[in-house]
């Protein structure tokens, strides 16, 4: 049995292109999470002084913005840093720890404020509406800075677009808390303040969801999510030469990359080195894979069986 084994150094181009602007990123991120992380306390201080759950709600979602600029901050400065001897796969993956974190903690908040809401609903408590729209309106303005400093560079950092995208969402939270304000004041139905609260809570538990789902699934080193592994699989065979691909593994370290190995046969008679630059071109090619490693075979692995794919 002949093999051979090497990458495709596409990705060394994605890397550097990471790095395009990061200190520019790096800096916006840092203006961005200063202003909502100083808002974030104003609230929470809010919601207790002036009794109102859905500003306590509010500010559990805040409180995501706020995670959210921070690990795409950390992604950035720590992300850089070199793969070493202990760490030879990089940093990258830091981002996805504090992710996962970040999802198991919103769960915890948003329980307590659905759990909190319906006592509430069943129990008014009287809110001072006034506090409550000062607050929420002083909430509006900083999203709005925010998303005016993220909006430069969200186009050529996917850190920046998902921390805009975070803080765009949150502004949407600020304006049901300023609605939930006014009908307070003009109605003086304090029941408003915790359905108000509890709508935030359900909306903020589906993404929350999908970031968990996401972070869990980078962590166990599954398929990254849009890619179809038998549909590479197929790809793999058509390539001229190829007879049998098995050992197909596909992950990300981060999200927003890929990486691939496989073991290829090649039939007798074909070129080897041939069929697996001709396989990852492929792969660049049609899946934007840039990082694959490949191993050519003239016969299946000896203890293959029963994971031959």
């Amino acid at each position: 049995m002949t093999a051979g084994h090497d990458h495709a150094h596409g990705a060394g181009g994605g890397h550097a292109g990471h790095n395009h602007g990061a200190g520019a990123s790096s800096k916006r991120l840092a203006v961005a999470l200063a202003l909502t992380t100083t808002f974030l306390v104003a609230e929470i201080a809010g919601a207790f002084l002036f009794d109102s759950l859905a500003l306590l709600s509010d500010a559990a979602h805040m409180f995501t913005d706020s995670a959210a600029l921070a690990i795409a901050l950390a992604a950035v400065r720590i992300g850089q840093r070199a793969p070493d001897d202990k760490r030879t796969f990089g940093y990258r993956r830091f981002e996805i720890l504090a992710a996962a974190f970040n999802a198991i903690l919103l769960f915890v908040v948003a329980g307590y404020v659905l759990v909190e809401g319906i006592g509430r609903f069943f129990d008014p408590r009287p809110v001072e509406s006034v506090g409550m729209l000062v607050v929420a309106a002083l909430g509006l303005v900083i999203n709005l800075i925010s998303m005016r400093i993220l909006a430069g560079g969200k186009d050529s950092s996917l850190n920046v677009k998902g921390a805009y995208l975070e803080v765009w969402a949150d502004m949407l939270g600020s304006l049901g808390v300023i609605g939930a304000a006014i009908a307070i004041y003009l109605t003086g139905a304090f029941w408003i303040d915790p359905i108000v609260a509890i709508a935030i809570g359900l909306w903020v538990l589906p993404r929350t969801w999908i970031l968990l789902r996401d972070t869990t699934n980078i962590l166990l080193q599954g398929v990254p999510r849009g890619f179809d592994l038998a549909a590479i699989r197929s790809a793999m065979l058509e390539v001229e030469g190829v007879r049998g691909v098995h050992d197909l593994h596909l992950w990300s370290m981060a999200g927003d990359d890929a990486s691939l190995t496989a073991h290829v046969v090649v039939g007798e008679g074909s070129d080897m080195e041939a069929a697996r630059w001709a396989a990852l071109a492929m792969l660049e090619d049609r899946f934007a894979i840039r990082h694959a490693t490949i191993q050519t075979e003239a016969e299946p692995c000896a203890d293959d069986g029963a994971r031959h794919d």
